[in-house]
């Protein structure tokens, strides 16, 4: 139980997971690998800072339990260690009326799944008393979800692991990770390192881990880029903390919204096109390795040609700016392109099956002695310390 464990990944799923094993074994020999110079330099800080409190996940799916799990084990752990975070609730619309029934959906699905206080509004009055400027026939008022600052989360945890006696090392890129008998050497930039149990939670880089340390990954990561704009300083109080439209079943993503931030201002977005880098965050990124491997994996292509009036709409709107305002403009009218200025993009890591079909689930890859978290999808951040405290029981099951 104080054997020498490696956590390879220093993302906030990474981090959580060392953490919360190092609270459940203390005295445990353990090493977070991580291959940036810097903590927490993808997925965990190139995102809009939304804690999700589990509204629209399949009741009984490990995202919903642990996103209501989640929220509350990171909202205590940001008041003791004094990381801002405001519970500001946000409201879902419905613009027309056939997304009504699919909003009471997702109203029952939050029941289902624990949020308390979820009110329905039912006119455009209602919802302007919440959001003044935003349109809609009819809304929900979900009072638990809110913002954080995810950078000031990872650099807590990343201290806490360090004073409870595990140890981290930056700039350590795994080129290999071999069998050694007894359990694993991760060969690595910052040269090699000895375990006898591996969790690896490589968020982009997922499936490319299961494979080095000799198995199937029977999922790909597809990059999809998502862009945001920003609202000019002088248009913020357009939009008071969050707007969502309700999610549509047929598509695979959310689709754009507004977001206050926890250090000011209002993000507009994101969108979702195919990324040809999984770590480029600007539209022309290209890598020719990731571009390789998306294209050729048949999964992408039935996947293109299943969602094929999305992908170009989202590509068409990755490019346009007044389009990307028009989607803005069905949840906040008021909106007019001049007042949006580019705002950061991120990377999201989808798990993809060779059918097109998207892993909407978090999804683990188990062999001997190492645990592969190959799918780590939104709300991963909000719930890294519930899906640390899940993988180490998962690893205590598995002799770790």
């Amino acid at each position: 139980m104080t054997g020498r464990v490696c956590v390879i990944g220093g993302g906030l799923v990474g981090l959580a997971t060392a953490l919360q094993w190092l609270r459940a074994r203390p005295g445990a020999a353990l090493t977070l690998l991580e291959k940036e110079p810097v903590l927490a330099a993808h997925q965990s800080t190139h995102n809009s800072g939304v804690l999700h409190a589990g509204l629209a996940y399949r009741p009984g799916s490990a995202k919903a339990a642990l996103a209501v799990r989640g929220i509350g084990l990171l909202t205590g752990y940001c008041r003791d260690r004094g990381i801002p975070f405001e519970i500001c609730g946000k409201v879902v619309i419905a613009t027309e009326p056939a997304e009504i029934p699919r909003l009471r959906l997702v109203e029952e699905q939050g029941r289902q799944n624990g949020l308390t206080g979820l009110r329905r509004l039912p006119s455009p009055a209602a919802i302007r008393e919440l959001e003044p400027h935003a349109a809609g026939i009819e809304g929900l008022h979900v009072p638990e979800e809110g913002i954080v600052d995810y950078a000031a989360v990872a650099r807590a945890i990343a201290a806490d692991i360090e004073q409870s006696g595990g140890r981290i090392v930056t700039a350590a890129r795994v080129t290999g990770i071999v069998p050694d008998g007894r359990g694993w050497t991760l060969e690595t930039t910052a040269g090699e390192f000895a375990a006898d149990f591996v969790v690896a939670c490589g968020g982009l880089q997922s499936d490319r881990l299961v494979r080095d340390s000799g198995m199937r990954a029977d999922a790909a990561i597809i990059p999809f880029r998502g862009e945001y704009y920003e609202l000019r300083p002088d248009r913020t109080h357009l939009v008071r903390n969050l707007i969502y439209p309700v999610p549509d079943p047929s598509f695979p993503f959310l689709g754009v919204h507004f977001t206050r931030m926890i250090r000011g201002g209002v993000e507009a977005g994101p969108n979702a096109v195919l990324a040809l880098d999984r770590e480029g965050y600007r539209r022309g990124s290209f890598r020719l390795r990731d571009a390789a491997a998306a294209a050729g994996y048949p999964g992408l292509w039935r996947f293109v040609i299943r969602h094929r009036r999305m992908a170009a709409y989202e590509w068409y709107r990755s490019w346009s700016r007044a389009e990307f305002c028009r989607s803005l403009k069905r949840l906040v009218p008021a909106v007019e392109p001049d007042d949006l200025v580019p705002g950061t993009a991120g990377v999201r890591a989808q798990a993809m099956r060779p059918d097109g079909r998207l892993v909407d689930d978090f999804h683990f890859v188990k062999g001997e002695r190492i645990l592969h978290v190959v799918n780590a999808p939104s709300p991963a951040a909000t719930a890294s310390l519930a899906i640390g405290e899940r993988i180490v029981a998962e690893a205590a099951g598995m002799g770790g």
